[in-house]
């Protein structure tokens, strides 16, 4: 009966209503029971008192299952993150309703601080993401758990779940990681040096995280690669060594001939204006020397600030062009300009790309044939060459070339042609005037542009420096 009851009402079988009805009638039933036994009520009384009592607990029950029976539903449809304010529920007991008050603000409670756990993990996930250096998160055995872009980048994608005796072939490295996992040491610092995928020195700070840090990171891992700072810090001394030589060159000279002039040379008029003529010559030189060392300078400590101004690429060449005529006619050349181009402007330090154009032009009339012509040429491209080692810009570009018809360059020189001081060895033995500098200068400007830089030389078509602008530089 009591199933029937429940089925007609929607009753779930885990419900237990006939059971909770009958085990809350029995005590009744087995008083009634025993006096009918005894003969102290009759049978049919009993029997009668019995179904009052039990129709008396299903109406004492049937309104607190049903309300149980729609939180359990309400509460399960919440866990499994179902739309809880469609749940419409008809609650007539105080005791139901606070219940449900209680669970809607637990749920409350839960879900703001879910939603700030959220945001603080997103925004610390955000911040690691951000810092230029690797950093990786290890649990107790030494798996990684967690890395930022950095590390990423650096290791690869799919760098967690790995142990970090599978990243580094270092046993400095992991010597330190052991011990600061196995709590021998609050933190370690080292140097070591790895060999895949390159030959790198890394510095590494490896940390336990206080016990109050949740999850299962027990240590944190930041790795600084020292090879690019090392390689700076050697382009330096070998700048500065190279700097000074170059210098003491010319002031030895100036020296030993003013020495010279004190003494031997001291009344002897011819003697003191070839003299005087050299030292002039070599005045000249470190004037020159100077300069560009300056001028290297200056557009290394604007390397990383993008140019903004918009310039007509056309008028620069033609200023270049008309600037250098006369040198150029001292050495019977003339200099063509071949435009090949629909933009006007570009996006550049104008000031920069003149001296580029310049060094160029300067370095063709010197380095020609006597007698030949200089082009200076410019033309659109879809897309600048691509780069082994510098960042290059996307998209169309322009591209200016200045060909000479001078010797062939060999390939092995090609390649070291914008080294700081670095000279052909033909042109030390005819005696060209130079400093050096001119290649590295350009190289430097177009790198700033995050353009690049070709050199094309061949027997019958002489030496072609061709430089690739962006027509915009995106600021990224």
């Amino acid at each position: 009966m009591f199933k029937k009851i429940g089925k007609s009402l929607g009753f779930e079988k885990s419900s237990q209503f006939a059971t909770k009805v009958l085990v809350l009638s029995f005590p009744t039933a087995l008083i009634f029971l025993i006096l009918s036994m005894f003969k102290m009520v009759d049978p049919l009384l009993a029997v009668l008192s019995m179904a009052t009592v039990v129709g008396f607990n299903i109406i004492l029950l049937l309104p607190m299952t049903i309300q149980l029976q729609q939180i359990k539903h309400y509460i399960m449809a919440m866990s499994k993150g179902e739309n809880i304010e469609n749940k419409a529920m008809q609650l007539s007991e105080e005791e139901t309703k606070d219940i449900v008050d209680a669970v809607n603000a637990m749920h409350r409670f839960w879900a703001e601080k879910t939603n700030t756990l959220e945001a603080q993990t997103i925004s610390d996930t955000a911040v690691l993401d951000s810092l230029p250096d690797p950093i990786l998160m290890l649990d107790q055995v030494g798996y990684i758990i967690g890395a930022n872009l950095a590390a990423r980048n650096s290791f690869g994608k799919n760098i967690t779940d790995k142990n970090i005796d599978k990243l580094f072939n270092s046993h400095s490295f992991l010597r330190a990681t052991s011990k600061v996992l196995n709590k021998e040491s609050e933190a370690e610092n080292l140097i070591f040096y790895v060999d895949k995928p390159i030959d790198q020195k890394l510095y590494a700070h490896i940390k336990q995280l206080p016990w109050l840090s949740k999850g299962k990171a027990v240590a944190v891992v930041s790795i600084y690669d020292l090879t690019k700072s090392l390689k700076i810090e050697k382009m330096q001394s070998d700048f500065v060594a190279n700097a000074s030589h170059e210098l003491r060159t010319p002031l030895s000279i100036i020296s030993g001939f003013i020495e010279t002039l004190q003494t031997s040379a001291k009344d002897d008029p011819e003697a003191q204006d070839k003299f005087l003529k050299i030292m002039s010559e070599q005045a000249e030189y470190m004037s020159a020397l100077i300069e560009n060392l300056l001028s290297l300078s200056r557009i290394e400590l604007n390397q990383d600030q993008a140019p903004e101004g918009k310039h007509n690429a056309k008028e620069i060449i033609e200023e270049v062009a008309q600037s250098l005529t006369i040198k150029a006619s001292e050495r019977e050349m003339k200099i063509k300009t071949i435009f090949e181009t629909d933009n006007e402007k570009i996006t550049c330090d104008r000031a920069q790309i003149k001296q580029v154009v310049q060094n160029l032009t300067d370095n063709a009339i010197k380095y020609g044939l006597s007698g030949t012509d200089i082009t200076l040429k410019i033309k659109d491209v879809e897309e600048i060459p691509n780069s082994i080692s510098e960042n290059i810009a996307t998209g169309p570009a322009i591209a200016i070339s200045v060909n000479n018809k001078g010797p062939k360059i060999e390939p092995e020189n090609l390649a070291r042609l914008t080294e700081r001081f670095y000279r052909l060895q033909e042109h030390k033995d005819l005696n060209i005037k130079g400093t050096g500098l001119g290649l590295a200068i350009v190289k430097h400007i177009v790198m700033r542009h995050r353009g690049n830089l070709t050199v094309k030389s061949n027997s019958y078509n002489g030496t072609t420096f061709t430089i690739y602008i962006p027509l915009s530089i995106s600021q990224e």
